[in-house]
């Protein structure tokens, strides 16, 4: 990892520990590459993540910010062969586990395929439970 890159981590990191919005800061992995970072882990609301990405955004050298699990449930929203409102998404470290009741096995390998090859992801928990009425 370049210097440039530790900075702009340790960076995005000071300042998300300064967010009173974002009680675990210490939960959100950070990594930088080339004016992109990516932010990975477990914040307690949508508005924490808001606040998160927009802290991030607004570091000096930082041209993009990828979030994973906003990333995750904004792709399973487009999917047309997801019930992306049933299903739930966890990172961890890059790690995804989705959960949720589905009607259709390839609902669940549509969700999984979805994340299974996004930008920072590095494995995929496919907790979907296919059942039926």
């Amino acid at each position: 990892m370049s210097i440039i890159n530790a900075s702009t981590e340790d960076a995005v990191r000071e300042v998300l520990s300064l967010d009173q919005r974002i009680p675990d800061p210490e939960q959100v992995a950070v990594s930088a590459d080339a004016g992109v970072v990516t932010l990975r882990g477990t914040v307690g609301s949508f508005g924490q993540r808001r606040a998160a990405v927009h802290d991030a955004a607004n570091v000096g050298g930082v041209d993009d910010v990828n979030d994973i699990r906003g990333m995750a449930l904004q792709i399973l929203m487009w999917d047309a062969d997801v019930p992306a409102e049933l299903i739930d998404v966890k990172v961890d470290e890059g790690w995804v586990t989705l959960t949720g009741d589905v009607s259709y096995q390839f609902e669940s390998d549509a969700a999984f395929g979805d994340v299974a090859d996004m930008l920072g992801v590095v494995g995929v928990t496919n907790s979907i439970r296919v059942t039926t009425l």
